[in-house]
């Protein structure tokens, strides 16, 4: 009875101070507001969700036709090592949506973080999709394909990183605290991973996982941007010494994690550098939230100095390729737009001389729209809406062409 009056006791003062914690926080309050995007109120919120939209990418624009020969040409510590990575982010994207979809989206009131959770949910379904495709590419044995895709389960250095998550996800702490977790989650849990499928681009191989990392490891970062943006917004920030303990958890969970995936020293990446540039990572966004750095380390790796996840491509350089990206779909549509014209325009000129060359009453003018029609469905190659138009376009000239020869 003692145990379960204490545990009862534990829970009603979570909730205490949960709706304490609410009533202080004007970006927990519900208020009517939170339904209607406008006016914006937190500007630098929404900034934030403007930049994730920019970075929008989707799976099928990584290209992995190079990296099967190139994985078969890895050494097998090598493959080891970032097969059990891949198998934590298979599985990890789905546990920060899991927080975001239970837990972070039900916290916030205020509409512009709920936007950007909104898209991050977009973007975290687009990693996990690129980490299974990924392993899905790699790895050709059924049963260690299994084993990799339950690495929850069974690999017990990635359920240690999984359990700590999942705990804080059904945790009765502060939002404060969960924020100050899952910016540990997308910033240090991440951080020794993401460090090592660089140096594999430094050495120039597997060009479709590098690039797939570059693109998650950017959204990720901004991901734990965003946390400390919002972390700033609070008026009861956390003692700094909840914090280190907090960030200190994360760090020997990733540490640990590391040193069993990389058992074996790769030529200029061992254990123990990488353990020294999780907890330069660690400090990092100790000071992004407002504190003292705990570590005080440097960063092991010069080669990450521009690529680690505060200096990656800006996302204006993104935002410049999906610009280029969209500027070839619209060449391709102005182009296709003058073939498809130029063909139709021929066909009707056509139907005009033989319409000319006879009484006009005796062309049935629905078998006349029948045969225009059956030339625009062998062109159509885009949405209807784009094709009527032509149509209309086009029979608009025949027409006026019968008047004019009339």
């Amino acid at each position: 009875m003692g145990s379960l009056e204490n545990g009862i006791e534990r829970a009603t003062n979570g909730r205490e101070e949960h709706e304490e914690e609410t009533e202080q926080e004007p970006i927990l309050m519900e208020q009517s507001e939170r339904f209607c995007m406008f006016p914006i109120r937190y500007k630098q919120v929404w900034e934030m969700y403007k930049k994730a939209m920019a970075s929008f990418w989707t799976a099928e624009e990584v290209d992995l036709s190079q990296d099967v020969q190139q994985w078969d040409a890895l050494s097998d510590s090598e493959k080891h090592f970032v097969s059990h990575v891949l198998a934590f982010f298979a599985a990890s994207d789905g546990i920060v949506l899991e927080n975001l979809a239970a837990r972070f989206l039900n916290d916030v009131q205020i509409p512009e973080a709920r936007a950007f959770y909104g898209f991050q949910l977009a973007m975290e379904n687009i990693h996990s999709e690129m980490y299974s495709l990924l392993l899905e590419t790699y790895i050709k044995d059924s049963m260690e394909k299994h084993r990799l895709f339950n690495a929850i389960e069974s690999i017990p250095c990635v359920s240690r990183k999984a359990k700590w998550a999942l705990d804080w996800i059904h945790s009765s702490n502060s939002f404060a605290e969960r924020l100050v977790a899952f910016a540990c989650v997308e910033g240090i849990f991440f951080s020794g991973s993401f460090c090592a499928i660089f140096w594999l681009k430094k050495r120039g191989l597997m060009p479709g996982l590098t690039f797939s990392n570059e693109l998650i490891s950017r959204d990720e970062g901004l991901h734990c941007d965003f946390a400390c943006l919002l972390y700033s917004l609070l008026r009861k920030q956390l003692p700094w010494q909840k914090v280190h303990g907090i960030v200190h958890e994360a760090v020997e969970i990733e540490t640990e994690f590391v040193c069993e995936a990389l058992p074996c020293a790769l030529i200029g990446m061992n254990s123990d550098l990488m353990s020294q540039y999780i907890k330069f990572v660690a400090d990092r966004l100790l000071v992004a939230l407002g504190y003292q750095r705990k570590y005080n380390v440097e960063n092991p790796f010069d080669w990450m100095e521009f690529i680690s996840l505060q200096e990656l491509k800006p996302v204006a350089s993104y935002q410049s390729m999906w610009d280029s990206r969209n500027e070839e779909r619209r060449t391709f549509l102005r182009e296709g737009w003058v073939t498809i014209k130029k063909h139709l325009l021929c066909q009707a000129s056509k139907m005009v001389e033989r319409i000319s060359s006879s009484r006009w009453t005796q062309t049935s003018s629905h078998q006349f729209v029948a045969t225009f029609s059956s030339i625009v469905l062998k062109c159509r190659i885009w949405n209807p809406n784009f094709v009527t138009l032509l149509c209309a376009l086009n029979l608009y000239i025949v027409f006026q062409g019968i008047y004019i020869m009339s």
